[in-house]
């Protein structure tokens, strides 16, 4: 196997696509652009320095079996991966291993974030594994339903076995170069369970923001956006959670009251909503906004939860005082347009659902039918909104959001909690009796209700979690910054 000289630096992908709104995945591209331009500051500071980062990058792929659990079938597909030795102590300094997610991988997941300071620190070869099925690490074919069923957490697993085996004889390693997982959200959960299922392969993981148990309703992901909406340390108050609710309230009464069109004047939608489906596109991206917010607070790439509440409940002198909620809603939703490229709000289900059934690999969207057949094969992740303290709107259900199952892969309904519990039978669920797995989480992530998150570890052991009351999904991943909060800064000390 030989390696290419690395590309130059292209978009960042440490975040997941497990939630299923559209302009919260355009906001996670946000947090994802905001990163690469952090990235190539610096690295250009270290160019400037004398440091030449990039010129220690190789890129290379490796043929894996479609099928690990099936020795008869000798299909592969090529998994691209990434390969960083200039802080590497040759030849017995420990090997980061950086896991891949439900998307491509770059150059960037071995040039910056905060393993990259520690390997720096501790002199590691560093490594990235592109997820199969995503990314370059998928055959021409590979998106055609009967193929996704090569498409698993479990075949990932054994990717990285493979991987691991591939990489060690490729660098004459031996007992002596200690391995450590990295990953954040999904792939923070196949850090763990890498470590669970090959703990004689890899000494140790950190998984941050991990959502290590399954749930088909999960539905305290909404519940912990309300709770983080009314969070005073960042921002929040009961004034402003129940604006929101407000808000919500009123603009599901103005649809079901006949006035879908004027809905879609007010939103600056592209579609009047009409049909049922349409109105439930609607009230997503809206609820997306306020989930996005939560989820990348301070981020800096919309708004933080302090400045949303302040719209949310007329704080600010800019607004004023006898805006109803609606309107507030009105004005969130032309904050996030006024930093977008976007000239209207697509609310088309119908549209939605053509996207999902592409199966071409040169799609835009060409990572989130993959996902969507994961959450429907193993991890469920659907944010719902039918219970008490859900901030938005009830006509987010789980049958509104499981529906792509049987219409996209033929996965029926009932099968769905079968799928969830064997997957959690499989690994543990939010007790997978992992050893030297650190688990990093941030209180005003919803992602941390999936997750372990005990204050302690039983007795004689070491602490193996770490929780950030103040901080975001997978802050602690990043590189330092000055805006950095107290909290996140000592968890970096850890």
């Amino acid at each position: 196997m030989l390696f290419s000289p690395a590309r130059c630096l292209v978009i960042l992908l440490l975040l997941n696509f497990v939630d299923a709104g559209r302009i919260l995945r355009k906001i996670k591209e946000r947090v994802r652009n905001l990163q690469l331009k952090e990235a190539k500051q610096h690295l250009l500071t270290h160019t400037v320095s004398g440091h030449q980062p990039l010129q220690h990058v190789r890129e290379g792929r490796i043929h894996q079996q479609l099928n690990h659990f099936n020795r008869q079938d000798v299909s592969t597909f090529p998994q691209r991966f990434f390969v960083n030795e200039a802080y590497w102590q040759c030849p017995d300094g420990p090997v980061f291993l950086f896991i891949g997610g439900e998307g491509p991988i770059f150059e960037f997941d071995v040039l910056a974030g905060h393993h990259v300071d520690m390997a720096e620190k501790h002199g590691a070869l560093l490594l990235v594994l592109e997820h199969r099925f995503y990314g370059d690490s998928i055959n021409p074919d590979g998106l055609k339903t009967e193929n996704l069923a090569d498409l698993s957490s479990q075949q990932a697993l054994a990717d990285l076995a493979v991987f691991h085996q591939y990489i060690s004889q490729s660098f004459n390693l031996s007992h002596r170069n200690t391995w450590i997982s990295f990953g954040g959200s999904y792939s923070g959960a196949l850090s763990a369970w890498f470590r669970g299922k090959f703990p004689h392969l890899v000494y140790g993981a950190v998984a941050s923001s991990a959502p290590v148990r399954a749930k088909l309703d999960f539905s305290a992901y909404t519940n912990t956006v309300g709770l983080s909406l009314m969070n005073e340390a960042v921002g929040g108050s009961k004034k402003c959670l129940a604006g929101v609710r407000e808000a919500f309230a009123a603009v599901e009464a103005a649809l079901m009251g006949g006035n879908a069109s004027q809905v879609a004047v007010d939103f600056g939608c592209c579609q009047i909503p009409k049909d049922l489906d349409d109105q439930i596109e609607l009230m997503q991206n809206l609820a997306d906004i306020v989930m996005g917010t939560v989820q990348y607070n301070e981020e800096g790439v919309l708004m933080s939860i302090n400045e949303l509440c302040s719209v949310m409940t007329n704080k600010s002198e800019a607004y004023e005082e006898d805006i109803e909620a609606y309107n507030r809603l009105v004005k969130l939703a032309q904050i996030y347009y006024s930093t977008s490229e976007e000239p209207c709000l697509d609310i088309s289900h119908e549209k939605t659902v053509k996207d999902l059934m592409d199966t071409s690999l040169h799609s835009d969207r060409r990572a989130e039918r993959q996902w969507t057949y994961q959450t429907c094969t193993e991890f469920g992740f659907y944010q719902t909104c039918e219970d008490a303290t859900c901030p938005f709107s009830g006509m987010l259900t789980l049958q509104a959001q499981t529906e792509v199952c049987p219409m996209l892969f033929g996965i029926s309904h009932h099968s769905l909690p079968g799928r969830i519990a064997f997957t959690n039978n499989y690994y543990g669920g939010d007790n997978p009796h992992t050893h030297r797995v650190l688990y990093v989480n941030g209180g005003i992530d919803p992602w941390k209700e999936l997750s372990v998150v005990q204050d302690r570890a039983e007795e004689g052991e070491e602490a193996q979690t770490i929780f950030i009351k103040d901080t975001a999904h997978c802050a602690d991943m990043m590189r330092g910054r000055v805006t950095d909060r107290c909290s996140l800064k000592r968890a970096r000390e850890v």
